[in-house]
């Protein structure tokens, strides 16, 4: 079902922004950690954080990759991270069609998990479809604005052809994410250097397998076992 989500709210919603041709610039985390602890700046961490949590659809795309990738110097950031609720979520996930008494057991599940990690791409994605479903439009854009920007943040964020340019994030879900929108299998997974990488079946595609920066999760593992 996740993969049909996806493919939905791709077309749905998100296909004129990736059908664009994105640029992208590699993450200045000394720059971004700057400028979210500075009170006088538009960036400032806590009033990005409590204008995404209002659902305020004005957030410019720089505020959205100073959110993304400036949560990685937040005390709440956990690479480990696991949604509370993934498991009464995947019931609903692996069902082969959802009733319409499921939709707010569902909506109240994702909203708690994004109550915990904003950036739960899995839960937005979802949340989304069913605001669709429910008949709800506008929840279900604002959701899907969401989704968006944030995978555009990780989009301008490197081009995934080598380590030095791969595309950053703060979970390996958030990899998976992306190969899904795009309807990217992959078949193996590797630690080169600093970078995941995702390697397809050869010849199934025009590269032979996408890297993921995880430098700041490979830090904040090792701040947790420590």
């Amino acid at each position: 079902m996740l993969k049909q989500i996806l493919f939905l709210l791709f077309f749905t919603f998100g296909a004129q922004t990736y059908s664009q041709e994105l640029g992208f610039t590699t993450p200045d985390y000394k720059a971004i950690e700057k400028e979210i602890n500075n009170k006088s700046s538009q960036f400032f961490y806590p009033k990005l954080m409590e204008r995404l949590m209002k659902n305020d659809t004005l957030l410019t795309q720089e505020e959205y990759r100073h959110l993304y990738l400036g949560y990685v110097f937040q005390p709440k950031y956990n690479a480990f991270w696991r949604s509370p609720d993934e498991k009464k979520l995947n019931e609903f996930y692996s069902k082969e069609k959802l009733e319409t008494s499921d939709y707010d057991e569902i909506i109240k599940l994702s909203n708690h998990s994004l109550s915990e990690f904003p950036f739960d791409l899995r839960q937005l994605n979802y949340l989304s479809y069913i605001y669709h479903l429910k008949g709800d439009e506008a929840a279900s854009k604002i959701a899907a604005f969401k989704f968006h920007s944030i995978m555009n943040v990780i989009l301008s964020s490197g081009d995934g052809k080598k380590c030095e340019t791969g595309f950053h994030v703060l979970l390996v879900e958030h990899e998976y994410v992306l190969l899904n929108l795009f309807e990217l299998e992959s078949k193996g997974q590797s630690l080169v250097e600093n970078c995941d990488y995702l390697s397809f079946e050869k010849g199934a595609y025009n590269v032979d397998g996408i890297y993921f920066n995880i430098e700041k999760m490979l830090e904040n593992e090792r701040k947790a076992l420590k």
